[in-house]
């Protein structure tokens, strides 16, 4: 799609809001840290051209067309996602150029909206992208990637892999098998299902 901006256009979205992406039957709710600058301006979440969790979802077949959020989605899009019981939305909402600019505090409220919106929405599964920020914010210290042993608000809580290009340790191959797991967990696609 090719949007681009420049550094100025971008750091006038800090401190911006990002909506979160919710429909009426939600099975799997994405959490993020919080919106990047790119997420701000385009008004899309994961949009960053680095972010691998489009590419991810597509591979571990929770979604099955492809997503280019670079320049931002279209409604149409957005109900995609909302059709196939896709929800996301970020612990904290205000817009930064890394998520190590949040404090600990944010965090921690943003853990309690969290919770709020789940208990409010009730996805099957609650699936936290970043299991740094899910530490500080539900006070996890020795929290690991995976299922979590106690539900959030009656849904089931996993920490998934952070999909931003930041995040060296993943590839769109390993984001894509966590992603699977928890889309099978939520029942948007069926066990065994995963693109190679």
């Amino acid at each position: 799609m090719g949007r681009s901006f420049s550094r100025a256009e971008l750091e006038s979205f800090r401190d911006a809001e990002v909506p979160d992406l919710l429909g009426p039957d939600v099975r799997l709710l994405f959490v993020g840290i919080n919106p990047g600058l790119w997420t701000a301006a385009t008004g899309t979440h994961f949009a960053h051209p680095g972010n691998r969790f489009y590419p991810a979802l597509l591979r571990a077949g929770v979604i099955t067309e492809p997503v280019d959020p670079a320049a931002g989605m279209s409604e149409a899009e957005r109900d995609v996602l909302r059709r196939r019981g896709i929800a996301i939305t970020n612990l904290v909402r205000r817009a930064t150029a890394k998520a190590s600019e949040l404090t600990r505090d944010e965090l921690v409220e943003g853990g309690e909206r969290l919770r709020a919106l789940v208990a409010g929405v009730r996805p099957r599964v609650v699936a936290v992208a970043g299991v740094t920020a899910y530490r500080s914010a539900f006070g996890q210290p020795k929290a690991q990637v995976g299922r979590q042993p106690e539900p959030l608000a009656g849904s089931e809580l996993w920490v998934v892999p952070n999909p931003s290009g930041l995040n060296a340790h993943e590839t769109v191959a390993t984001l894509a098998e966590a992603y699977a797991e928890v889309g099978r967990a939520a029942g948007i696609i069926d066990a065994g299902t995963m693109r190679r």
